[in-house]
């Protein structure tokens, strides 16, 4: 039972700071959620609708888990999923702050800032670090196969979203952009 609330308060927690940060900019007449809508070209589209569908699929299968499936009995990896989940909500709350009123969900039509302050300096893309972590966290807590895939699922249509960021990020700030990509990892100590 405790790992249920433990696990159900860091979900409430990282979901909490995504909401609070799309009504904060919504007050203030910004569009944050530009996911698989407007004038894109298809590719784009298609995987940022896919992005949509497996991150939502993953976050029920993430509370179904936490609600039918037993805790996982060993208890590093209980441990270990905890870390992990608080992590998320450090790495997932530091991106949206740190962003400011430049947070987008999707490629944004409009000019925003480059950010590179701040948990930018370590890494490319906090934020989707954070939701991989929240994955990782249930999964550790909670593991069932199905969970596992969607799960997979979710991280892999992430990185296909940042693939695509990567590419719209160069086009609008070009060179300043490839300066940061060389000196920033993607994730987190992993340079590419």
């Amino acid at each position: 039972m405790v790992f249920q609330v433990l696990s159900l308060a860091i979900m409430l927690i990282f979901y909490g700071f995504y909401i609070f940060k799309m009504i904060s900019q919504n007050r203030q007449s910004i569009k944050t959620n530009q996911m698989g809508i407007g004038d894109k070209p298809e590719k784009v589209l298609v995987i940022e609708k896919v992005m949509g569908g497996a991150s939502v699929s993953a976050a029920a299968a993430d509370v179904c888990s936490i609600f039918m499936a037993e805790a996982t009995p060993i208890p590093l990896l209980r441990i270990a999923g905890l870390l992990a989940g608080v992590f998320a909500v450090m790495f997932f709350a530091s991106a949206t702050i740190t962003m400011k009123t430049n947070w987008r969900v999707g490629i944004p039509k409009e000019k925003t800032e480059l950010v590179t302050n701040g948990i930018y300096r370590w890494s490319r893309n906090p934020a989707f670090v954070g939701f991989d972590l929240l994955y990782l966290s249930i999964c550790l807590l909670f593991f069932n196969i199905p969970l596992l895939l969607v799960s997979i699922w979710a991280a892999v249509m992430l990185h296909f979203q940042i693939l695509q960021e990567e590419n719209h990020m160069k086009e609008m700030f070009g060179e300043d952009y490839i300066a940061y990509m060389k000196h920033t990892c993607r994730y987190w100590g992993i340079r590419v």
